[in-house]
């Protein structure tokens, strides 16, 4: 990067920290560092709430996503606004009647500790993996941009992040995200608008646009049909978005802590419930226009060189083998394609990946989140640059320091104070929280350390993280919402069986990710009405 980007990079980020810890003075306990006291109002948790979702990795993976499987993964979010509406009908109202610090209070309200434990384990173990990856990404960027080794810069940027998680608490991820979503969006609509610029003179957007549909990149809605009837492996479609998708949003939303923390700060009812509608109302567009820089940059590679392989990173370890002189006549073959024959161009890259594979045998090939890197440091103006790393910084920093907050709430609440000490004064319980916020943030550098070999683009490796315990999760909820019948003991070891079959499912590729959040929760119900005729409950139990 120009020394221009530097300052640029520096100065907006700079300004973000500043600007947190001025807002974080908050109250010196639990409501104040986990719930920023509970007066925000719904803009703040809408933006929130969103900023919470759009972590680095939206930016970085997403526009790639798209590039290389076109924009079919929208679907992913159809079912996101009918949960909306299904969560501020059902769930919002119950946690705020209860002022409850974490969603998994109520369980125990409900049932007893031991589902509460179960039930909060659960999600501190998905939420800290997906946390681990949202740390990798921008250390990806660096060490990308500086030819730094991954490794270490997972621990810088790991390291920065604890800092600003631990000195803010809830008030400074709220009000520093409605900063970083601003600086987010006008980043990205620039980036949006250079790249059809940057191309020939008589190539407008819509024409940039048909350049992508011909090549299958406008695939925005997908029946998963084949010749041999419905492709329940297939990752993307219209039935895996809604139902899949909506049940996944309704766990997301609706159970998991680093969601439920966002609109449990909301000053009443009203305000927490017009904060998630108006995010199901902009999230679906919101995703599909960043999923549209990726068709973008595709259209605009028809027009320009595009590299054989987009991580040059790796590709420079890999010429440091014996594997150098194959790997440079392939890319003089490739140079020789026109930018317009995808064909060969893909029979190129595949097989560029298969002596790369054969050069780093223990690293993973596939170069998806570097395509929109690469094109941002290649063809965007100076400062600019600066900007949408920057962009991309503030993305990792809101969604990482909500899930680090919610981390540390649940251990804190459902840990801490049920098991060790009950009863912490205000000052104990504000140092706790912080040191707990420490050790979350130590455990998703070490995860961070392992992402670099997942197989899959982050995005994608988030969400399926996510599916494999969200089902279960929501499927603890809806019982405990809807299901009187259904007692603590059968629900607690419906809940074990069922996550143990999700892990299997997901292992022997039955059906793509999505639908393991039906499954899980289906599971659970049934295999707790199942139990429930088998085991009698002496504990009598409240009732919401």
């Amino acid at each position: 990067m120009s020394y221009q980007d530097w300052i640029v990079l520096i100065v907006t980020l700079t300004c973000i920290i500043i600007y947190g810890v001025y807002k974080s003075k908050s109250t010196k306990n639990l409501d104040g560092y986990f719930l920023s006291n509970r007066d925000m109002p719904w803009y703040l948790v809408l933006l929130s709430i969103m900023g919470t979702q759009a972590s680095a990795i939206t930016f970085i993976s997403a526009p790639g996503q798209a590039f290389t499987d076109g924009m079919r993964f929208v679907q992913y979010y159809f079912g996101l606004p009918l949960a909306m509406i299904v969560i501020c009908i059902v769930f919002v109202p119950v946690f705020n009647k209860l002022k409850v610090y974490t969603a998994y209070e109520f369980l125990e309200k409900r049932f007893d500790l031991k589902t509460r434990t179960l039930t909060s384990f659960l999600f501190q173990i998905s939420r800290g993996l997906s946390t681990g990856i949202s740390i990798y990404a921008p250390s990806l960027i660096l060490s990308s941009l500086l030819g730094w080794n991954i490794y270490y810069t997972n621990i810088i940027m790991g390291g920065m992040l604890i800092i600003y998680t631990v000195s803010g608490g809830a008030k400074a991820v709220a009000h520093t995200q409605k900063l970083q979503l601003l600086i987010v969006i006008i980043g990205m609509a620039i980036a949006g608008y250079l790249v059809v610029h940057l191309m020939p003179a008589n190539i407008g957007f819509l024409d940039a646009l048909h350049i992508g549909g011909k090549n299958g990149k406008m695939n925005i809605i997908t029946s998963g049909e084949t010749a041999n009837g419905f492709d329940w492996k297939d990752k993307y479609n219209i039935w895996s978005g809604v139902i899949g998708g909506f049940f996944l949003a309704l766990s997301y939303f609706g159970t998991d802590q680093s969601q439920v923390g966002r609109y449990l700060t909301a000053k009443n009812n009203r305000q927490g419930k017009l904060g998630l509608l108006m995010n199901g109302m902009v999230k679906v567009p919101m995703q599909f226009l960043i999923l549209m820089i990726g068709v973008l940059v595709f259209s605009f590679y028809q027009y320009h060189k595009a590299p054989v392989y987009f991580n040059e990173t790796q590709v420079l370890r890999a010429k440091n083998t014996v594997y150098k002189s194959e790997l440079i006549n392939l890319e003089k073959q490739y140079a020789t394609i026109l930018p317009t024959d995808n064909f060969q161009k893909n029979k190129i890259k595949a097989e560029y990946k298969a002596v790369l594979s054969k050069a780093l045998p223990h690293e993973d090939v596939n170069d998806t989140n570097y395509i929109f890197l690469h094109f941002v440091i290649d063809y965007l103006p100076k400062g600019l640059v600066g900007l949408l790393i920057a962009v991309i910084f503030l993305a990792a920093w809101g969604s990482i320091a909500a899930a680090l907050n919610a981390l540390s709430s649940c251990t804190v609440v459902d840990i801490h104070k049920r098991f060790f000490n009950k009863h912490l004064t205000e000052q104990q319980d504000y140092r706790v929280s912080k040191f707990y916020t420490f050790w979350w943030g130590i455990f998703c550098i070490l995860v961070a350390e392992f992402a670099s070999n997942l197989g899959n683009s982050l995005i994608e490796t988030v969400n399926i993280l996510g599916s494999l315990f969200y089902g279960v999760i929501l499927g603890i909820f809806l019982i405990a919402f809807w299901f009187k019948q259904i007692k603590a003991n059968a629900l607690f070891y419906a809940a074990m069986i069922a996550e143990f079959f999700v892990i299997v499912i997901y292992i022997a590729n039955i059906v793509s990710f999505l639908w393991l959040n039906v499954v899980g929760a289906i599971l659970v119900i049934l295999l707790g009405y199942l139990l429930q005729i088998f085991i009698k409950t002496r504990k009598p139990e409240l009732t919401v």
